[in-house]
């Protein structure tokens, strides 16, 4: 008889394909070892990460242990302590159920476990190479589990050879720990990473487990929301709708402890937001569904990650629901009022004021039937009419003046504006509700937005000070300490010396950065503000463009420190903006948003809204 070609793997192999599912990245070690953790009964766990996660993965906890017998089992396929039958699939309440997953990482990595259950002397060593026991024996430890796995895909080097960067790998290990922490604030958890404790989580609250993983800023941005039927029972926070962002973060559904995507869930709690946010920005949100494991299948993804609900319309109206009515019990939605009588308010500055009398005057010889202009009592309107006439023409002989230059050598075809540096500048400049400066050059009348020349102006300066690598930083006497979330400091560290060619002096530090410099051009304090933007940029820029963030940041500290809309300018301001304005190459006066227009003055009706 011929020999099929059908053949039965070996089990190395096998472990080695089940990893491919099971073990992605270093991330995936992180969830699976941890799960197990916590399902053991820790109430402490700590992981260890070297190289973010390429050289070391260790956790650490203090729950039941393993006895010498179950300590070789768990590494055997298919050998698991959470399910016995397929029934108790669907009521399942632990989380690391997969009986491969310790198997499927033995095979492409090294392992050595440290584990002695309750009321044993002695614990048990085992250490794994290629899903090969290489040692196991006696061992004094403390009561839980120790499981260090080194060199994740030694033996597969294809494998290893698509990891990314270490910033990249730490950035999914940090969400896969924020995912269990912010599931479990009963439990204390600890993060340590090449040395340098990340997070040290105390036992807590709900809100303070959010507070202390993403900082105490984000506290203020959220409300509660919270809902209970006899099918569900939602809690959570959601954020305000003046807190969203650009960016999809801090985003979180837990499903009886277990974090999910949900696309469907999503569109349930932003339909909550309608109205109150613009397209494409996104609110923060930690929503927890408790619910009968019965009536959901975590088992329709591998990682599960996924879940069915076996009534998922009901789900997403008492999740809308529940979002409105927080947002609304929270004065976060438009109401009408219409009982509300603003006439009937008192100014606060007249609260206390005493009322007094009001005077009466009364001309004696006002006739109604008169045919003479009545409009004002005989003793007043001579002075009024006299007040207005004389306003009127000061104000025409103003305009007159700025224009009277220009009105003798009009051609009615001139209508485009004139860039040569060299041509001449009007030097009276008006200044026209706070917001446009008014003046002319060679045959036109110019109308500049103040905050947009201003701006351009300054965004030229610090381009071509980077061109020379020359912007200048001045220090600040109190430094600024910024607290920001984890993941927004390992965005700012990638590009720390993107940030000091642009004139900021910072020091970084586990959850927060302490500005000690500003380049020169920034004139404004809100040095935070500024901060958040660059990150936004930072996280919204595609990798193959981040040689452009430079110019980004540019933009922002000059829309920043530019003169803004309602000040007011001075004769010499004005002039000296306009002069910088003009020197400008011809190309950057219409670079972004529109700064000027230039209008023929034979064309204008001069008629404004004064």
């Amino acid at each position: 008889m011929k020999t099929g070609r059908i053949k039965l793997l070996p089990d190395h192999v096998a472990n080695q394909i089940a990893a491919g599912e099971v073990v992605q990245r270093p991330a995936s070690v992180v969830k699976e070892l941890m799960e197990n953790a916590l399902d053991a009964g820790a109430d402490d766990i700590k992981l260890i990460i070297k190289d973010g996660g390429k050289s070391l993965i260790q956790v650490v906890d203090n729950g039941s242990g393993m006895n010498p017998v179950d300590a070789r089992m768990a590494f055997e396929r298919h050998a698991t302590s959470k399910i016995a039958t397929a029934t108790d699939l669907f009521r399942l309440q632990t989380k690391g159920f997969r009986g491969e997953a310790l198997a499927s990482i033995a095979a492409v990595a090294h392992v050595e476990m440290k584990t002695k259950a309750a009321g044993e002397e002695l614990g048990t060593f085992i250490k794994i190479e290629g899903s090969k026991i290489v040692k196991q024996e006696p061992v004094a430890t403390q009561k839980g589990t120790s499981i260090a796995v080194k060199n994740l895909f030694y033996n597969i080097p294809a494998r290893r050879k698509f990891l990314k960067s270490i910033q990249v790998e730490m950035r999914h290990v940090n969400e896969e720990f924020y995912r269990l922490a912010l599931a479990h604030p009963q439990i204390s958890f600890s993060l340590i990473h090449n040395g340098q404790i990340v997070y040290q989580l105390p036992k807590s609250k709900r809100l303070q487990r959010i507070s202390n993983l993403f900082g105490h800023k984000l506290q203020a941005q959220l409300v509660p929301v919270n809902e209970e039927t006899d099918y569900i029972k939602i809690a959570g926070y959601i954020g305000k709708p003046e807190h969203v962002k650009l960016k999809r973060g801090l985003q979180y559904f837990f499903v009886n402890n277990r974090f999910i995507k949900s696309s469907y869930l999503n569109h349930a709690l932003l339909s909550a937001y309608e109205g109150l946010i613009k397209e494409k920005t996104y609110p923060p949100y930690f929503v927890f569904f408790d619910i009968d494991p019965q009536h959901i299948d975590v088992n329709i993804h591998p990682t599960k990650t996924e879940v069915k609900f076996d009534d998922e319309q009901t789900v997403y109206s008492i999740l809308k629901v529940a979002a409105k009515h927080s947002l609304g019990q929270f004065n976060l939605t438009p109401s009408m009022d219409f009982d509300h009588r603003p006439d009937l308010e008192v100014p606060y500055d007249y609260k206390n004021k005493a009322p007094k009398m009001p005077a009466i005057n009364v001309d004696p010889e006002f006739n109604p039937f008169k045919e003479e202009d009545t409009s004002f009592p005989a003793k007043i309107r001579p002075q009024r009419i006299e007040k207005n006439i004389a306003y009127w023409d000061s104000l025409m002989s103003e305009m007159q003046q700025t224009t009277q230059d220009l009105t003798s050598e009009i051609s009615p075809t001139t209508g485009t504006l004139s860039l040569d540096v060299e041509s001449s500048i009007n030097q009276s400049a008006l200044q026209f509700k706070q917001k446009y400066i008014i003046t002319t050059k060679d045959d036109q009348l110019l109308i500049i937005h103040q905050q947009r020349a201003h701006a351009l102006v300054l965004f030229h300066e610090l381009i071509q000070q980077l061109k020379h690598h020359t912007i200048p930083s001045q220090q600040l006497i109190f430094p600024v300490e910024i607290q920001l979330s984890l993941q927004d400091i390992d965005l700012l560290k990638a590009n720390a010396d993107k940030i000091a060619e642009i004139g900021f002096d910072v020091d970084f530090a586990s959850h927060s950065v302490l500005v000690k410099g500003v380049p020169m051009q920034l004139k404004t304090l809100a040095i935070t503000d500024i901060f958040e933007q660059i990150i936004q940029e930072l996280s919204l820029t595609a990798p193959d463009k981040l040689h452009q963030i430079e110019e980004k940041i540019a933009m922002i500290i000059a829309e920043k420190s530019a003169i803004k809309t309602g000040q007011k300018l001075e004769p010499a301001t004005m002039q000296t903006l306009l002069r910088d304005l003009f020197r400008l190459p011809a190309r950057w006066l219409f670079k972004g948003k529109k700064v000027l227009e230039a209008m023929n003055p034979a064309q204008i009706d001069m008629k404004f809204d004064l």
